[in-house]
């Protein structure tokens, strides 16, 4: 199996990147979604400069799987890679490809010559919680998926964690066993599922030393993201399979209110401030970066950020 040729001035891995100098009191990353429109495409470019002028450790794209995004989404990879100082990984997945259509992507992202690439089994298209079906010439996990790309070049790949476990792993100790292996394969850091129990983050880091203190000290970098929507929260928590605290979803409801639309101006305030406390924490912990789940706007991550003491003059604009 030939290597695949990445840009020879590729961009720097996300480990180097989060170990680099930074403002602040911690590195930052954001990741953002394949626009579906070009209304869309236009948020996120203003988005994209926003955060550019912020000094994230690095970006990141999700992956539009079975064709849906998949297209744009190799475009604006490639942009973000080419046409902008920032850092980029790219998601890549195994919903729906056979492994020559992998390589031809890995392939197509080194063309634009991004070498950090974040492997995801995926979920199955249309309901993230019905049943998996592999590909009859894919792969069916994503080691696999991790030691296809680490075949085919230089290239430096991450892989998602779930620190409420994911769900189609039957217990904790089965979850933290999938990850272990999948760094085992030759990941360099995981990036978790976004979570709102500062706790079941540090659980999670505890299971992984505690099973491979190796692989427990590649960096661990937690997903939060700014709740400005009681609404969407909720529907997303629905679709992850993660969990809504209790008493977080009390405090959002309380700000929400009883009419027939909830308080937004009220709910953002509080998921602002629920975001910085969960960062604050994070950072105390020792964390090595802290990964935002932007839905491709600036401002709520913004003046998150701020209050942690990172250097936001001239970002804070309506996105």
């Amino acid at each position: 199996m030939s290597a695949i040729s990445a840009d020879p001035a590729g961009q720097s891995s996300v480990v180097e990147r989060i170990a680099a100098p930074h403002s602040g009191p911690v590195p930052f990353s954001v990741e953002f979604f394949p626009p579906r429109s070009e209304a869309e495409e236009a948020r996120l470019w203003h988005a994209v400069r926003v955060f550019e002028r912020m000094n994230p450790a690095f970006v990141s794209l999700t992956y539009g799987a079975g064709g849906s995004t998949r297209d744009r989404t190799v475009r604006i990879a490639g942009e973000l890679a080419t046409s902008t100082t920032l850092t980029t990984v790219a998601h890549l997945t195994a919903v729906n490809h056979s492994v020559d259509e992998l390589r031809g992507l890995v392939g197509a992202y080194a063309d634009k010559g991004i070498t950090n690439l974040l492997a995801l089994r995926g979920d199955p298209p249309g309901d993230p919680m019905g049943e998996w079906i592999a590909h009859p010439e894919g792969v069916r996990y994503a080691t696999e998926l991790v030691e296809l790309i680490g075949s085919l070049g230089d290239f430096h790949t991450g892989v998602a964690s779930f620190p409420e476990g994911h769900h189609r792993a039957p217990n904790l100790a089965a979850d933290t066993g999938n990850l272990v292996r999948k760094l085992r394969a030759g990941a360099e850091y995981s990036v978790t599922q976004m979570f709102f129990d500062v706790e079941d983050f540090l659980r999670l880091r505890d299971r992984v030393v505690a099973a491979d203190p190796e692989q427990g000290a590649k960096p661990l970098i937690p997903g939060i993201m700014p709740i400005t929507s009681l609404q969407s929260v909720r529907r997303m928590v629905e679709l992850s399979g993660s969990v809504l605290p209790a008493a977080t979803a009390d405090r959002l409801a309380a700000a929400a209110g009883d009419g027939p639309e909830e308080d937004r101006a009220a709910v953002r305030a509080v998921g602002i401030d629920l975001c910085t406390e969960m960062a604050e924490r994070l950072i105390a912990e020792g964390v090595p970066c802290l990964h935002f789940c932007s839905l491709n706007f600036a401002r709520a991550t913004s003046e998150v950020l701020e209050r942690l003491g990172v250097d936001t003059r001239g970002a804070l604009a309506p996105a």
